[in-house]
């Protein structure tokens, strides 16, 4: 559905240009919007704007999280990132976490690193909205030989915290779905759909660290 025919209450082609203004502001001159990425673009900024009206001809769910595929290099994490400055609400604000930062912790402080991430720190139970930066980096680990997929874990428990307070999680990622399930398994691709509005760069998007 082509963003002309939308009803919205919002500007997008101004969003577009602040956003654009903002890019150049944190990585420099050098930051370009891409034309090509627009339709993607739009669709994040629907969600992050809270557009209700936009979101419900474009069946994306405000009350779900965002994951964002797309190829490597095609600007996953820039963007995710310059989508903070829209969030109004509190508790909507979320931190950016890489997941092979996650896996290093997990090597450091074991089992706490899925209690941290999932349901917040162990004495201070205040889970949080997170961003996970580049699913499928990370790898299955052992902490004293007992072998743990974190980032599985780690979305198991926020998924039930999505059920039950509504807490929201982001996910940048170049797997497919059919790569999730092979590297996390059914249940979790099945989580997944009920998490997140899937919301994908083009295959052919180009690498814009060239």
């Amino acid at each position: 559905m082509e963003f002309l025919t939308i009803k919205t209450q919002y500007n997008y082609e101004e969003a577009w240009q602040w956003l654009q203004q903002k890019g150049n502001e944190i990585h420099g001159k050098k930051f370009q919007l891409h034309q090509e990425d627009k339709p993607t673009i739009y669709l994040m900024l629907c969600y992050f704007l809270q557009d209700e009206l936009a979101a419900a001809q474009l069946n994306i769910d405000l009350q779900k999280g965002v994951l964002l595929f797309g190829p490597v290099g095609c600007g996953k994490t820039t963007l995710i990132n310059l989508m903070k400055f829209f969030i109004q609400k509190e508790n909507q604000k979320f931190i950016t976490k890489p997941c092979r930062d996650i896996s290093f912790e997990f090597i450091q402080d074991g089992f706490a690193i899925v209690h941290k991430y999932g349901k917040g720190n162990l004495y201070d139970y205040s889970p949080r909205p997170f961003c996970f930066d580049d699913l499928g980096t990370e790898s299955s680990l052992k902490y004293y030989g007992n072998e743990c997929n974190v980032m599985a874990e780690i979305l198991l428990t926020r998924y039930d915290l999505f059920v039950s307070k509504n807490l929201l999680t982001h996910l940048t990622t170049n797997l497919s779905a059919s790569e999730i399930e092979e590297m996390y398994g059914n249940r979790i691709r099945s989580r997944l759909r009920e998490m997140f509005n899937l919301i994908a760069f083009d295959k052919e998007s180009e690498d814009k660290r060239k």
